[in-house]
């Protein structure tokens, strides 16, 4: 699996540009960036894509017009077939790519040119590129002004999508950039379902002719992104089209100028290109699971575990049928040892556990005690991607089971070099550990996503807990659920790799790994008034929303400043915080005392309240291009409150945090904390405070209240969620 799009660039069919810097200075040395898109390449590379140049066999050392001009007939027409055939866009091509790039094909005596292959393709190449389109491969085709003259059958490839590029240069001396008439400033065109244009709504085409779609296309599967201006000539006409096409999508854009070198940090060509190119990218299929001897294995061990749980009390003692529970153990010991060997860096942890159901059994099964095999299992010293562990163990289930039941989940470690590397240089977390599901018991069947050594019954709490397990697969699983769920519902128009991260379980796990990382950590640093791992500790519930949220937004500012380090995954955790923060969590759990949705409500509302996110119309959107400032914003609001909280007494703090909530989430009217301190009773503190608390002292929005009955069934359906 990949999460990032592998795109192609297609450099064997004579083509105009090139990704490779030192080909186009050979092919114009006086002004490589004419013939360069190079810049546009490491864009997409900064994003996370691979990209490659398609040469095929024959790189020549020598480029250019006079190339080009070899490949010409007599005539000065096109001779058909890649150089050599060794540039023959074929299947097994294709295959590894997930879009491809064709870049302004043209025969030598109108452009200079990589000097590979004809710019004309031959009928197989058409009919491997539109066989790939319709089994979900992306295409990106850059056209140009007085496209016929040109000598390549661009006409062909894009007549099988139902697009033409019509012969001509648009002039518009009234909507121009530098007062050059032929360079046209687009008009956007309507936002749709998708949001393609999500930061990129200026944009200039040096050059360019028009395009038509054919009318037969079905409406929601052509979008006009831009055309010309009505007083342009030709007025009103398309100049960019994304058409959806079987499986697979197309892009044509009629000038392909404005992605060069010296053109795409122009107005908002950057982000255009990068949006153009991740919307086209297919989502490759996701890859089977684990199959055979261990997994059959470990559907014996689940059997056994499934059928003691019914004999424990909530403590875990054995209060049914002591024989079978004798019988049971013996079986799930049997399945530990049979499974054993694929675990081979657990080996003392597992003796360690069958040692300890040896000891619970021989005692009489009581109250278990699994100390001892807790204390071996230290999965945060084998942070290593891809490995794998049998964790079995009587214990109760955060957000899930309340009992001390046993419990066995085969679990695996996600740990990229990439998260490595960055946990290493600037995110410190040595008790972070990123687990994937494998499979589990019914303890997990549950809202649980995390993995926690003090949930595991024993006869005193270790000294210190050393690690933390974090099932982002069933984070990134929900939340795609949801997520897809709530911008269909509120018609929210999403950006191209907002939508790829919906689409991509892989992209959405290593995602939420990133996050977590980041937000983990968080709750140590910075300005602490109170010390938010005294989880026990007695105060109004808004001060665990506060936390929980300054943490989120510490983490999407961090991800504002990888992103412009070149970290892929950063904008990624920007959307999965705006979106998990606005449309799962308040609706999820009840509403007495809770803190993770009020977080969201505040969220919300303060970009609600900076006309960040528009509720009009039924149609919710998002001003993109001021969401990180914004949350910025926000985050200080917060940062200033903890800064001064540190010299305020506890209940000034508490109710400066009341205060601060109240400010955007309006509080239930019958609120005493919100009439201010000469309303709480005076003795008893803190309890008497704190029982002034009402329950569900900020209630949900009309919002919020209408997306909860929509969204209700969507948010119960991902309970125990499997990837």
């Amino acid at each position: 699996m990949r999460a990032f799009p592998r795109v192609l660039f297609d450099e064997a069919h004579s083509e105009s540009w090139t990704i490779r810097r030192e080909v186009a200075e050979a092919m114009n040395p006086g002004h490589p960036d004419d013939n360069s898109y190079a810049r546009a390449a490491e864009l997409l590379r900064r994003l996370g894509h691979t990209v490659t140049a398609h040469t095929g066999d024959t790189v020549g050392s020598t480029v250019g017009s006079a190339a080009g001009n070899a490949a010409e007939g007599a005539d000065g027409s096109a001779a058909g077939g890649a150089a050599g055939g060794g540039g023959a866009i074929t299947p097994a091509v294709l295959d590894g790519a997930d879009v491809l790039v064709i870049a302004h094909p043209s025969a030598g005596r109108w452009e200079r040119t990589t000097g590979l292959g004809s710019p004309v393709f031959p009928a197989e190449e058409l009919d491997a590129i539109e066989t790939y389109v319709a089994g979900g491969g992306g295409l990106v085709v850059l056209a140009e002004c007085e496209q016929d003259k040109y000598g390549s059958n661009l006409a062909d490839l894009l007549d099988v999508f139902g697009v033409r590029v019509e012969h001509t240069t648009v002039q518009d001396p009234r909507n121009a950039h530098n007062g050059v008439a032929s360079w046209v400033m687009g008009v956007p065109g309507e936002t749709g379902a998708e949001d393609l244009l999500a930061g990129a709504h200026r944009a200039c085409f040096y050059r360019a002719g028009v395009l038509s779609a054919d009318p037969g296309l079905a409406p929601g599967d052509v979008t006009v992104l831009f055309s010309t201006s009505p007083t342009a000539d030709p007025a009103g006409r398309p100049l960019a089209l994304a058409v959806r096409h079987g499986r697979g999508r197309v892009v044509v854009v009629a000038d392909s100028d404005l992605f060069g070198d010296d053109s795409i940090g122009e107005y908002d060509h950057a982000a255009l290109w990068g949006n153009l190119v991740t919307w086209a990218a297919r989502v490759p299929e996701r890859a089977e699971r684990i199959g055979g001897d261990a997994r059959a294995a470990f559907a014996g061990l689940k059997d056994a575990v499934e059928r003691l749980q019914p004999l424990q009390a909530k403590d875990g003692s054995i209060e049914g049928d002591r024989d079978l529970a004798v019988a049971l153990i013996s079986e799930i010991v049997d399945r530990i040892t049979e499974l054993a060997p694929r675990f081979p860096h657990d080996a003392a942890y597992l003796d360690a556990v069958v040692a300890d159901f040896g000891k619970w059994v021989a005692q009489g099964l009581g109250v278990p005690d699994f100390l001892d095999s807790l204390d071996a299992f230290h999965p945060d010293a084998q942070r290593i991607d891809g490995l794998e562990h049998l964790v079995v163990f009587p214990m109760y289930t955060q957000n899930g089971s309340t009992r001390r039941h046993v419990e066995a989940v085969w679990i695996r470690t996600v740990w990229p070099q990439w998260l490595a590397e960055l946990e290493g240089a600037r995110y410190d977390n040595p008790m972070f550990v990123p687990i994937a599901f494998e499979d589990f018991t019914s303890g997990y069947d549950t809202d649980s996503a995390v993995l926690f050594p003090e949930t595991v019954a024993v006869r005193e709490t270790p000294a210190r807990f050393t690690w933390g397990g974090i099932f982002c697969d069933r984070e990134a699983a929900r939340f795609r659920r949801v997520g897809r769920a709530a911008a269909d519902t509120l018609k929210l128009a999403l950006p191209p790799d907002a939508a790829r991260l919906l689409e991509s379980q892989e992209l959405a796990q290593d995602t939420f790994v990133l996050w977590d990382l980041i937000h983990d950590r968080t709750h140590s640093h910075g300005d602490l008034p109170f010390d938010p791992f005294m989880i026990k500790q007695r105060m109004p519930y808004w001060l665990y929303s506060l936390e929980e949220l300054r943490c989120d937004l510490t983490a999407f500012g961090e991800a504002v400043r990888l992103e412009a380090e070149g970290v892929p995954h950063a904008r990624y955790v920007q959307h999965a915080i705006l979106f998990d923060r606005l449309f799962r969590f308040p609706i999820t759990g009840g509403r007495v005392r809770n803190y993770d949705g009020l977080g969201g409500q505040l969220l919300f509302a303060y970009l609600h309240r900076n006309d960040v996110v528009r509720w009009t119309d039924n149609r919710l959107s998002v001003d993109w291009s001021r969401l990180a400032d914004t949350v910025a914003d926000l985050r200080g609001e917060v940062e200033k409150l903890y800064r001064d909280g540190i010299d305020r007494s506890k209940l000034a703090h508490w109710l400066a945090a009341h205060e601060l909530v109240a400010a955007y989430v309006e509080p239930h009217p019958a609120s005493v904390w919100a009439r201010g301190v000469d309303a709480l009773p005076t003795d008893g503190f803190p309890k008497a405070v704190v029982d002034a608390v009402l329950p569900d002292e900020f209630p949900l929005s009309m919002f919020y209240e209408a997306l909860r009955r929509k969204l209700g069934e969507v948010v119960d359906s991902t309970k125990g969620i499997r990837a």
